[in-house]
């Protein structure tokens, strides 16, 4: 099996009210942008995969990966890793991709991709993850709605200025929200954003002193309480904190990870496939969850082909009895919008999710939904590959590579 054709899609659904997310702060995001991947094998096999996008900024990636990836086995994935890992010197974070990859395997074998990693069809419970911050009473109101709908657990942000404010917070959200319902928080220190309202840094001192009050307001986690890449003062928390310590979501896939587990950075791990090194390299770290006694739970914040990613890494690590994060925030991210293409995913009125069993990934393309809020700006085919090469190097010049390739 061979990769014979690529496309890719600017794809932007618009948002019926404006989401505030805590990320960039001060910054009003009116829709939902990704740029979706379609990879068809020389069998007729399609896979899909995408990775978030803010505009069209990826307009150049398919000149980019076209000469790596065209003619390459999907199904060899350290080999589809290493190439993208060389096109990733380049330029863009392109590990995204690589999920298209594992949905061709999937349907290739007629299986869902988690069941090929080893894990089972099981029902998953999901915690609410909040996307925005809220005054407290109005969030205490929005969580209480929650748990009438059947979840047992939520994620707040956190975003102020002063840290007095952040304790104030979790403060009155857990004294509204009683002690049966759990709590995390995110702090979005891991990778800080301030191109529109400044918000500081947290320091050590400040992430012990916010710790130690969520400790004793019985706050379940604190994800990202400092720089992703601060390795030693993530270690340094952990080992002071009542809490638990979140964090990787969007670190360099394996190779920064294994730093963290050799200092001993967190209690969970929650890499995204999407961001972190694909699906392969997430892997790697599930694996060393188990051997090191760690929890793992997945990002999902990205779209919905992201969350069905996330999904299947969840469901592949069948001792896991975490809650999967689902992304809401109504009335603005709200499943219609965060899915866009694809069919909206719904917990029960439980907030469990029961499994899908379909091949590959395990969602469908809408194409009237892809026709409405995608376009297609890139396709290349093996013929269109010959050619482009031939008019950018000449005749000679394109056998010659011919030949260099085919004698490795």
């Amino acid at each position: 099996m061979k990769i014979s054709a690529i496309e890719l899609y600017h794809v932007s659904v618009p948002l019926k009210h404006t989401f505030w997310p805590t990320w960039i702060p001060g910054y009003p995001q009116t829709h939902n942008g990704f740029t979706l991947i379609k990879i068809t094998t020389d069998d007729g096999i399609e896979g899909y995969s995408a990775g978030a996008a803010l505009g069209v900024e990826r307009q150049g990636l398919g000149d980019l990966i076209g000469g790596y990836l065209i003619g390459a086995d999907p199904t060899d994935i350290e080999g589809i890793q290493s190439l993208l890992k060389q096109a990733g010197f380049l330029g863009w974070r392109n590990f995204w991709i690589e999920p298209a990859c594992w949905d061709i395997i999937g349907k290739s074998l007629g299986k869902p991709v988690y069941e090929i990693l080893g894990g089972n069809a099981r029902p998953i419970p999901v915690y609410c993850s909040t996307g925005e911050m809220h005054e407290p009473e109005q969030r205490v109101d929005e969580l209480l709605a929650m748990k009438e709908r059947g979840f047992k657990e939520a994620k707040l942000r956190v975003k102020n200025i002063e840290l007095k404010d952040d304790i104030r917070h979790i403060e009155a959200v857990r004294k509204g929200m009683g002690d049966d319902f759990g709590l995390g928080v995110d702090a979005n220190q891991g990778w800080l954003v301030t191109i529109v309202d400044k918000i500081p840094a947290w320091d050590l001192k400040r992430a012990i002193e916010f710790a130690k009050a969520c400790h004793a307001n019985d706050i379940g986690w604190i994800e990202e309480p400092l720089d992703s890449r601060d390795y030693d003062g993530n270690a340094a928390l952990k080992a002071v904190s009542g809490v638990k310590i979140s964090g990787a979501e969007l670190n360099y896939g394996w190779d920064e990870i294994k730093i963290m587990f050799e200092k001993d950075c967190f209690d969970i791990y929650q890499p995204d496939a999407t961001f972190a090194g694909g699906i392969a390299q997430v892997m790697k770290v599930i694996e060393a969850c188990r051997a090191n006694k760690r929890d793992f739970s997945p990002h999902t914040w990205t779209n919905g082909i992201g969350f069905y990613i996330g999904w299947n890494m969840m469901l592949s690590d069948k001792e896991n009895n975490r809650s999967l994060e689902y992304p809401l925030e109504e009335p603005s991210w709200v499943p219609e919008f965060r899915e866009g293409i694809i069919e909206p995913i719904i917990p029960d009125k439980n907030a469990m999710l029961q499994p899908f069993t379909r091949p590959g990934l395990g969602f469908e393309i809408d194409r009237k939904l892809l026709r409405k809020y995608g376009k297609r700006f890139f396709k290349i085919t093996e013929t269109r590959l010959k050619l482009k090469v031939i008019r950018q190097k000449g005749l000679k010049a394109a056998l010659d590579l011919k030949k260099r390739k085919e004698s490795r």
